[in-house]
């Protein structure tokens, strides 16, 4: 079973920038892709990123190429999304999401939910001047 816990969110004018932590308790963390999806009121949830198990290969929506960088730190059971060049539109609940994939160099940008076993709280970020 694992637990996870975002953080980092917060308030942020256009253009500037925020980290996010997503922190596991549980075994084996360096077993798992993680994922990161957001979700704007009234819309649906849009997959942001993902970093996999096995040689940290990332994947990005096309609405964060460029500006958002994932990256994890197995020793700190921990992975940090880097916003930057925030923009309105990027406003929403963050949460970080995890799924058992050992060995594998493969991770899936979750369309919803479903896509991922494990799922945080989430974390509001807002980006409005």
């Amino acid at each position: 079973q694992l637990q996870l816990v975002e953080s980092g969110g917060g308030l942020v004018q256009p253009g500037g920038s925020l980290r996010l932590s997503c922190v596991a308790s549980g075994p084996t963390f360096e077993y798992y892709a993680i994922a990161w999806l957001r979700q704007a009121p009234g819309k649906d949830g849009e997959g942001v990123s993902c970093i996999s198990a096995a040689f940290s290969n990332s994947k990005y929506a096309d609405s964060v190429k460029g500006r958002f960088t994932i990256y994890r730190d197995n020793a700190k059971n921990t992975v940090h999304l880097q916003m930057n060049s925030l923009k309105p539109e990027d406003t929403g609940v963050y949460y970080c999401a995890a799924e058992r994939r050992p060995l594998s160099n493969l991770c899936t940008v979750p369309l919803d939910k479903g896509f991922y076993d494990y799922w945080g709280q989430g974390t509001q970020v807002t980006v409005s001047s």
